[in-house]
C-alpha cells in the first residue's frame, strides 16, 4: 500500500540499476506518476478512480509476449 507522498517504483523495473521505470505516489485525491530517471521533472496526475480503472484495463489486456 502506498503512503501519501511516498514514491514507489514499479515492480517491473528494467535491468541494471532498476532505474528504467515509472514511480507512483498516492496524493489522496489523485495518483501521480513520474519517470524514475528524472524525478525532478514533470509528473502526470490522475483522479484516483480514473487511475484504478486504467490499471484494471491494463491487467485485462492480453500479454504481448
Amino acid at each position: 500500500m502506498l503512503t501519501v507522498d511516498t514514491w514507489q517504483k514499479s515492480s517491473f523495473s528494467g535491468g541494471g540499476q532498476g532505474d528504467a521505470c515509472a514511480e507512483v505516489a498516492d496524493r489522496r485525491t489523485h495518483i501521480s506518476i513520474r519517470d524514475s530517471k528524472a524525478p525532478a521533472r514533470a509528473t502526470l496526475s490522475f483522479p484516483a478512480r480514473a487511475f484504478v480503472s486504467f490499471i484494471e484495463a491494463l491487467k485485462a489486456r492480453p500479454s504481448a509476449d
